[in-house]
């Protein structure tokens, strides 16, 4: 069977469209009704949609189209039942206490989405559509693809099980406020950030192998390599956007400000990388220097109580606790003084 052309040979604007639509379907439903559960499972649930979609168009697939489009299908499903069932469990999706019941911010959150899945999804897409596959194809199993592959079981492997396991330690009452520092999170403190991104550079590494060996060439050739745009984008997402940069400083000085297990905190800060898996032992004695550019622990990320810290709530914060602690002195005192009268 042919492949069937919609609307350009890349697939980009019909999988654009459907995307538009798909999350404006969802959102009705999230800003009408108030409902928090839909958000992050109609994001992974578009990915499976436009793989299922471009494959069909696509023809007759071969191995390559139907391995990367499984792939992305299994971190789009696996994705959004995890974060589904987190929110059935916690019951509602603090990023939105500020936006719920505003039409304009609530829309710009799926906006958003909007272009993170269309953009992510381009190896895929672009793979599965006529102006690729009229050309002749490499068989499955280039030395890319079987890169490819291994990492994006690694990183299957990485981002799953660290969501298992963080979600495990803090669903139980006395870790609350605790350092997670069990697990894969003892060589990594975002280990579900580095699968996710191994993942989708995996996919891309399979996806462009007919451009890399020569089989596509012209201006398809350099549609297919322009695709690694989608794990480009994800890691910028990551990395500067919604991720480490809202996590590291902000959640160290947060901590610092409250005194909720500081000192485990900076620990663990020091002896375990930001993203890239390394030994603790030995990541403690990496040089600054190296942990700020080859472990990608920018400056951007690094909480200093010196430059960062708010000191007057912090010193508000510890003579609260200094006189709870002279108020229990005293009580105990007191204790202690009946206690020697009755004997």
């Amino acid at each position: 069977m042919a492949a069937v052309h919609v609307l350009d040979g890349y697939y980009l604007a019909i999988t654009l469209l459907i995307t538009i639509g798909y999350q404006l379907f969802f959102f009705a439903i999230a800003f009408s009704l108030k409902f928090d559960k839909l958000t992050d499972f109609a994001g992974g649930t578009n990915f499976v949609v436009l793989a299922i979609i471009t494959l069909a168009f696509s023809g007759k697939p071969d191995a390559r189209q139907i391995v990367v489009s499984i792939f992305i299908m299994l971190w789009g499903a696996r994705l959004s039942a995890f974060l589904l069932f987190r929110i059935i469990k916690t019951g509602k999706d603090d990023r939105f206490d500020d936006k719920r019941d505003k039409f304009f911010p609530f829309l710009g959150f799926w906006i958003f989405q909007m272009i993170w899945v269309w953009t992510v999804s381009l190896p895929v897409t672009v793979l599965n559509s006529p102006n690729i596959t009229q050309f002749p194809q490499p068989a499955f199993g280039t030395g890319r693809d079987i890169a490819g592959v291994i990492l994006f079981v690694i990183g299957f492997f990485m981002e799953s099980v660290s969501d298992v396991q963080k979600y495990i330690f803090r669903s139980k009452p006395e870790n609350k406020g605790k350092v997670c520092d069990i697990g894969l999170f003892t060589i990594s403190r975002h280990p579900n950030y580095f699968g996710e991104i191994i993942i989708q550079f995996g996919i891309y590494m399979i996806a462009v192998s007919p451009a890399a060996y020569g089989y596509v060439t012209g201006a398809a050739y350099s549609a297919l390599s322009a695709t690694v745009l989608g794990a480009i984008f994800l890691t910028v997402l990551l990395m500067f956007v919604s991720g480490l940069n809202l996590q590291e400083r902000p959640g160290a000085k947060k901590r610092y400000k409250s005194g909720n297990h500081w000192e485990s905190y900076k620990t663990y800060t020091e002896r375990t990388s930001i993203m890239i898996p390394f030994p603790p032992q030995l990541y403690a004695r990496v040089p600054t220097i190296l942990k700020r550019t080859i472990f990608l622990e920018f400056p951007i990320y690094v909480f200093d109580p010196a430059k960062h810290a708010d000191h007057g709530k912090v010193q508000e914060r510890e003579a609260e606790e200094g006189q709870r602690d002279r108020q229990d002195s005293l009580t105990q005192s007191g204790a202690q003084l009946l206690d020697g009268e009755r004997s």
